[in-house]
């Protein structure tokens, strides 16, 4: 299938397009899902999010989600040009709209769209949060991804933009992939924000998010140490 849909290994936007249209993002494999090794990581979340309100009389986006990635950031930055993977896969139901046929327009269909975002590895939270506001709104607008291209990912933002599963992989250093400690989920366009008169505005809307870190070349035990930072989150919460 690589082959046929990416010839000599060339995996530009037009090519990753058929490739999903015809194949998807592959088999899946639930003992990958559920199974953490040493150098292999998972992390499941289920939550849901508002993604729209009423302001007076106009509906506007809402929530955010922003999620703190619990890897060894310490670790990963001492074992410096080491390739890793971090792989992402948002999940999501929609609602859809019984009364609208055919593909005329694509926030006709759809109730609601999530996206995903992970931290870059040279930005501030600050920083991270403005581009994702700023992306919201050029969501809104149908305009391109703010920020221009973040390299490393294997289907890119504006192509895995498209259904209610999206997942994407990137790959790149230990050390840069210790800056990108988190995970943003937000809300994209959809009929329940474009036709308020059918009072779906104040719904919320769920998902699952599943991350995983690859890093089969080192020895490191990445797991023991997220193990940890998580039994110490929990003490502390339970003392609380």
């Amino acid at each position: 299938m690589l082959d046929s849909y990416t010839p000599n290994g060339l995996r530009n936007q037009a090519n990753m397009r058929q490739l999903l249209r015809h194949c998807g993002y592959g088999v899946p494999s639930l003992e990958r899902a559920l199974y953490s090794a040493s150098n292999s990581l998972t992390l499941i979340v289920q939550d849901q999010l508002q993604p729209y309100q009423k302001v007076g009389s106009t509906v506007r986006t809402r929530d955010m989600h922003l999620h703190d990635l619990p890897w060894p950031t310490e670790l990963l930055q001492a074992l410096g040009d080491a390739q890793v993977t971090l792989r992402v896969t948002l999940s999501y139901f929609i609602e859809p709209n019984p009364g609208e046929r055919g593909g005329i327009d694509k926030y006709a269909y759809q109730s609601h769209a999530l996206r995903f975002a992970v931290r870059r590895s040279l930005e501030t939270e600050a920083a991270f949060r403005g581009r994702i506001n700023a992306q919201a709104v050029a969501e809104e607008q149908g305009l391109p991804a703010v920020g221009g291209a973040d390299a490393g990912w294997t289907v890119g933002e504006r192509t895995r933009a498209r259904g209610s599963l999206v997942s994407d992989s990137w790959t790149g250093t230990a050390a840069a992939l210790a800056n990108r400690g988190q995970l943003a989920v937000f809300p994209a366009m959809g009929w329940w924000r474009n036709r308020p008169s059918h009072g779906r505005f104040e719904r919320a809307a769920r998902y699952s998010l599943v991350v995983s870190i690859e890093a089969p070349e080192i020895q490191q035990d990445l797991y023991a140490v997220v193990a940890q930072q998580i039994a110490a989150q929990v003490a502390i919460e339970i003392t609380v």
